[in-house]
């Protein structure tokens, strides 16, 4: 049965955008609006971080509610329920008439518009009242639920969802859930890297992208997998094919993306658009979305994988109509960590699909790029000795070009010739398990010693305060390596 019309207009004017996006895709989904019927599975992962960190955080938030008909779950990024949480009776049989308990997925697709759903397809916190669900048997319930986002990767892990009856608080129930998912959030990176630190800056609205790749300096890039990479993008551009650049985040997507533009049209305007933070999607489509339709303009999208279902929809949408007829290099790309990122309602005007290498396998582009970087931070070249040339394309660059970018911006600062004590202690590490707030602390002073012009292992032992055998120890613990 579809829905019907007039429900569509009838959801909360308030959040139209959002859930009349969310009913469109139950529609296309198929989701009856009668009856729910989520997917259950026999099997849960009940080991997971995230299970462990949100019940401690959820077991902590009951117990500051007790005696309301609250019901407090948490599900996996796929809308699987993993536990739940509640006192009251009445409300928990009632959620067990829906099917809403552990072992039974939840994601729009199964159950239709719902808190918990929403909240994963759109990726921010979402509130579906008594009548905001697709499905009649659920408008006696109002959810308010928040994603729970990894911070170190920045990847959904899953959902928090507070569930009560439909004539109960609705605003503190949503602040709740959002508190309670960056309560999770926080004890996971705790418990996963043993340190606490801010997410990374997002959110950059529109720039012009590729700007060091002047004419007089052209690629600095040599190795066969970048030129490879550049040269499918180009005839894939050329030929009129909407493009998506894959690859791990820093090693150089949406340059790729710029310096193909610039080569088979200079003229052209090249913009950067960075999806931003949930809230601020919808002035972000309005502000750059119009230069779609402008002459010589490509705008390359990146943070895709992030976008909330509804803004995707209006994106492919948009993309839909603007794509230029007669061959012509379409005015977008998009870039993504990988293809399955891009969201479902883009991935169809997606032509083609190139995937940018990662630094640790083009070492021979290293020194090209640390030049580039130096001579644009300090405005004239900078030069590195040996034994710093060794060592930065001896590392295995697990951020990327951003990485190198960062360590060659605090090298340059701090010498005119850059040597090896002057470079971050992290690129003579060589990788392995996160370390602790402690561990980099000791592993920093280690390299800094051991990096002191003339220096020798005695030395630096000496100077360290422990034996030559506990350094050696220590040595191999952190993978460190020096160039000789």
């Amino acid at each position: 049965m579809d829905a019907d019309p007039a429900d569509l207009l009838a959801v909360a004017p308030s959040a139209a955008p959002r859930l009349r996006a969310s009913w469109r895709r139950s529609e296309q989904y198929g989701v009856s609006p009668d009856a729910v019927s989520p997917v259950f599975t026999g099997s849960l992962d009940t080991g997971s971080l995230l299970h462990a960190c949100a019940t401690q955080v959820l077991t902590g938030l009951q117990s500051t509610i007790p005696g309301e008909p609250v019901s407090l779950m948490v599900a996996d990024r796929d809308g699987l329920v993993l536990a739940r949480l509640c006192s009251d009776p009445g409300i928990r049989r009632s959620l067990d008439r829906v099917h809403l308990a552990p072992g039974f997925s939840y994601a729009e697709r199964n159950a239709g518009t719902n808190g918990l759903g929403l909240s994963l397809a759109d990726r921010a916190p979402s509130l579906v009242r008594a009548a905001d669900h697709y499905c009649t048997e659920l408008r006696g319930f109002t959810c308010a639920a928040a994603p729970v986002l990894d911070q170190v990767t920045g990847e959904l892990a899953g959902s928090i969802n507070l569930t009560t009856w439909s004539d109960s608080s609705s605003e503190l129930l949503l602040a709740l859930a959002q508190a309670a998912a960056d309560a999770t959030s926080a004890l996971m990176l705790v418990r996963s890297t043993g340190r606490v630190v801010r997410p990374a800056p997002r959110g950059e609205l529109v720039h012009v992208v590729g700007e060091h790749l002047l004419p007089e300096v052209g690629d600095p890039c040599v190795s066969a997998g970048w030129r490879a990479a550049v040269a499918a993008a180009e005839a894939a551009t050329a030929a009129g094919r909407l493009l998506a650049v894959v690859g791990e985040a820093g090693a150089g997507r949406s340059t790729l993306a710029a310096l193909v533009r610039r080569r088979l049209s200079p003229r052209t305007r090249i913009l950067h658009a960075r999806a931003p933070e949930a809230a601020d999607v919808a002035p972000w489509l309005e502000l750059w979305t119009p230069e779609l339709r402008a002459p010589d303009v490509c705008v390359v999208v990146s943070g895709v994988e992030d976008l909330p279902a509804w803004a995707a929809g209006e994106l492919a949408a948009i993309l839909s109509q603007v794509h230029r007829a007669g061959g012509g290099p379409p005015p977008v790309a998009l870039t993504a960590p990988d293809f399955t990122g891009v969201p479902e309602q883009l991935a169809p005007l997606v032509d083609a699909v190139v995937e940018v290498p990662p630094l640790r396998q083009r070492a021979e582009d290293v020194l090209p790029l640390a030049h580039l970087l130096a001579h644009a931070e300090r405005r004239r070249p900078v030069a590195f000795t040996p034994r710093a040339a060794r060592a930065l394309t001896g590392c295995a660059w697990p951020g990327n070009v951003r990485q190198l970018r960062r360590v060659v911006r605090e090298a340059v600062a701090r010498a005119d010739v850059v040597d090896l004590h002057h470079l971050a202690p992290e690129v003579l590490d060589g990788g392995g398990r996160a370390l602790t707030r402690l561990e980099r602390l000791e592993r920093d002073e280690i390299v800094r010693v051991l990096t002191e012009p003339g220096t020798t292992l005695t030395r630096a032992a000496e100077e360290l305060g422990i034996g030559r055998a506990t350094l050696y120890r220590k040595i191999a613990q952190y993978r460190i390596t020096v160039p000789r």
